[in-house]
C-alpha cells in the first residue's frame, strides 16, 4: 500500500495550495480519509477528514473555513485545498486513510495507512 502525497510547497501569506493524495494498492472507497499536520517543535495534529460514505466532512477548528478536504473515488485521490493560508499552517502535512468510527477520527490510531508528508511553507 502506498500512499503518495504531492503539492507542497512555499506560499506567501494569504495564497492557496491544493495538496493531493494519491492512493495505490488499496481501493479508496473501501476507506474514510484524513490529513493531519506536523508543525516545526509540535506533535501531528489533525486536520480534515471525510468519511467513507456520505462525504460528510470534518475539520479543526483551526482551519475551518479555509481548508476543504475531498476524494474522488474514480482516481484513488484526495484533496486538500487550503485557502487563505497563514504562516502557523506552515508544517509537513499527512495523508491518511482507514476505517475510524466517529468518535475517533481525530486520532492518529484511527487510520491504518499513511502517506509520507508533504511540506507547506507559510512566509509572512
Amino acid at each position: 500500500v502506498q500512499l503518495q502525497a504531492s503539492g507542497g510547497g512555499l506560499v506567501q501569506a494569504g495564497g492557496s495550495l491544493r495538496l493531493s493524495c494519491e492512493v495505490s494498492g488499496r481501493t479508496l472507497s473501501d476507506y474514510a480519509v484524513g490529513w493531519f499536520r506536523q508543525a516545526p517543535g509540535k506533535e501531528r495534529g489533525f486536520v480534515a477528514h471525510i468519511r467513507q460514505r456520505g462525504g460528510h466532512t470534518y475539520y479543526a477548528d483551526s482551519v475551518k473555513g479555509r481548508f476543504t478536504i475531498s476524494r474522488d473515488n474514480a482516481k484513488n485521490t484526495m484533496y486538500l485545498q487550503m485557502n487563505s493560508l497563514k504562516p502557523e499552517d506552515t508544517a509537513i502535512y499527512y495523508c491518511a486513510i482507514g476505517t475510524p468510527i466517529l468518535s475517533y477520527i481525530r486520532e492518529e490510531g484511527g487510520y491504518h495507512y499513511w502517506g509520507q508528508g508533504t511540506l507547506v511553507t507559510v512566509s509572512s
